[in-house]
């Protein structure tokens, strides 16, 4: 039987990811010029549904993209920060670190606390005020090339495959969205902008990017241990002195707090278990009281870019660029990336909207790469591009001293005394064999402050339909074996935030079972994996978590 021709729709320009980034990109291409047809595709089921960040928002962006967003009583932005909190932890007490000797821009006055996918979900709404066509439900799961190899466009996935490749009953093609440009906006360790890298060699000459893991849970707090306003950010207990990481609680309106703790992807022992690290985390006294007689609401995690300004890929490519996460403008020690997201959308739509009048399309707008390390994003980032290399190579306690110094003499003097420093291994590769470690024992989780995996996982709306291929692809599977199990204890059933992996004994042998339907789509595996033998790559479109309000 013959194959289903795939439709095609056309466009001026197409946008992978309905994030930060890729809605400021299509609400600055309309700003510009209306006529423009302009879509965003979004693997969730609905805007903001795979959008999970702590997160405390510099409003630079969104001022300078919606200069009058705050006359809008739509908006998201409804807790500003009153109070800025830095805690060292050890086992037993804290020591709080005075706000003067932190850099200027470690302070969040002026920025807000807020759900990033309700920010997401309200700009969607000023982007389709604008005409912006947004598809969510539809993953991009192929990049489109003409004969001269440029980017044309993207396909979305079929959809009714059955597990075995085959199609079922209600099989239908993806459809191919061809435009003159195409913008990446696909968050961290995209499917898309991974291959799009590689093709076109786009991280030569960059340092490795580099990961956190960030797992995050809402919780509805008693009023008395409600402080509005309050961001509180830590670091120390439970995590060791060399493996990197820290956490935060932030307090929303309607006595919401977030709590979220990031673990660096380049931690050395196999039996780190960021999960439980993150649940022994909120039992240390100056945490747990927040949480007396609290509920909890709502759990997810994801990857954070970490690399930094001397990790960002080259940005343009024939036909296209990448933008925002995908390619990695996260400022480690502010723990911030959405603004940066907002203005990389931006800057590409204005280079983007100038090319098309100019007649061009399919082409590589060098302006877009010209421009960033000359913007507020470049400056931005460069001013703390030293903080994640010293703390990887001196440990938590020289290295953020060592980096806090860094940021006060690029602030002051517009210099760093270590120039520009490299991260050396990829994430994958700072793993170590499991020989040279001890198992880390975890105590049980109690069901009131401390959870499994299984039971956050269900917090996070997570679905997939089981009948479809495995979307986590293990390339050799004899390799999984003998190294992930076999050298390395099996780490994949540690860093997994939602027990994805499993080794099991069956017939005597250890087999490995891939929990699919649990994936949450932070990607850890894709980077983690100390073979780099594990390949991410969308489910069916709607899949995956639904966050309401993370």
């Amino acid at each position: 039987m013959a194959e289903p021709e795939r439709e095609s729709m056309e466009f001026d320009v197409v946008i992978v990811g309905a994030g930060p980034a890729g809605l400021s990109a299509a609400i600055r291409l309309k700003q510009l010029n209306p006529e423009l047809s302009v879509v965003v595709l979004e693997k969730g089921a609905e805007v903001g549904a795979h959008i999970l960040s702590g997160a405390v928002v510099d409003p630079v962006g969104i001022d300078r993209l919606l200069p009058d967003w705050q006359a809008d009583d739509s908006h998201p932005f409804k807790t500003p920060v009153t109070k800025d909190r830095f805690l060292l932890l050890g086992p037993a007490g804290s020591l709080p670190l005075p706000n003067v000797f932190m850099p200027p821009l470690m302070n969040n006055h002026g920025a807000y606390i807020v759900s990033l996918g309700n920010v997401c979900r309200w700009l969607a709404g000023k982007a389709e005020e604008l005409g912006v066509e947004i598809y969510p439900g539809f993953a991009a799961a192929e990049v489109l090339y003409d004969d001269a190899g440029a980017v044309i466009g993207v396909a979305t996935g079929d959809m009714g495959v059955e597990r075995d490749g085959t199609h079922g009953p209600n099989y239908t093609p993806g459809m191919a969205l061809l435009g003159k440009y195409v913008l990446i906006g696909e968050g961290v360790r995209g499917s898309l902008a991974k291959q799009l890298i590689a093709k076109f060699s786009l991280d030569e000459g960059r340092e490795p990017q580099k990961y956190g893991i960030g797992l995050k849970e809402l919780w509805q707090v008693k009023p008395e241990h409600h402080k509005p306003g309050l961001v509180q950010h830590s670091f120390g207990w439970p995590l060791d002195s060399k493996t990197g990481g820290g956490s935060f609680l932030y307090h929303l309106e309607d006595n919401q707090v977030a709590v979220g703790f990031v673990v660096h992807l380049n931690y050395k022992n196999p039996y780190l278990f960021p999960f439980e690290e993150f649940q022994r985390f909120k039992t240390h006294p100056a945490i747990a009281p927040v949480f007396e007689g609290a509920k909890r609401l709502s759990y997810g995690a994801r990857a954070i870019s970490e690399g930094g300004y001397q990790s960002v890929p080259k940005l343009a490519f024939p036909g296209g660029a990448l933008i925002g996460c995908s390619a990695g403008f996260v400022n480690v020690p502010r723990i911030k990336g959405s603004h940066n997201a907002v203005l990389s959308g931006m800057l590409a739509a204005e280079r983007v909207a100038e090319a098309i009048a100019a007649g061009r399309a399919n082409d590589e707008i060098a302006e877009i790469e010209t421009d960033w390390r000359d913007s507020a994003i470049g400056q931005d980032l460069r001013k703390v591009r030293n903080v994640k290399p010293l703390w990887s190579k001196l440990g938590t306690y020289a290295g953020i001293a060592l980096g806090g110094l860094d940021m006060w003499t690029n602030t002051l003097f517009g210099f760093s005394v270590f120039g520009t420093l490299g991260h050396g291994k990829t994430d994958a590769e700072a793993l170590e064999p499991a020989a040279k470690h001890k198992p880390i024992e975890y105590p049980k989780p109690d069901g009131v402050l401390t959870f499994d995996r299984l039971s956050s996982v269900f917090l996070s709306n997570t679905n997939h339909e089981e009948d479809q291929p495995v979307h986590l692809k293990v390339k050799d599977m004899a390799l999984q074996k003998t190294s992930e199990l076999g050298v390395y204890a099996g780490p994949s059933a540690r860093y997994c935030p939602a027990g994805v992996y499993e080794w099991v004994e069956e017939d005597g042998e250890r087999k490995y079972v891939i929990n699919a339907q649990n994936c949450v789509h932070c990607k850890t595996c894709d980077i983690k994996d100390p073979n780099q033998n594990i390949n991410w790559v969308p489910p069916q479109g709607g899949e995956g978590p639904v966050y309401p309000n993370m």
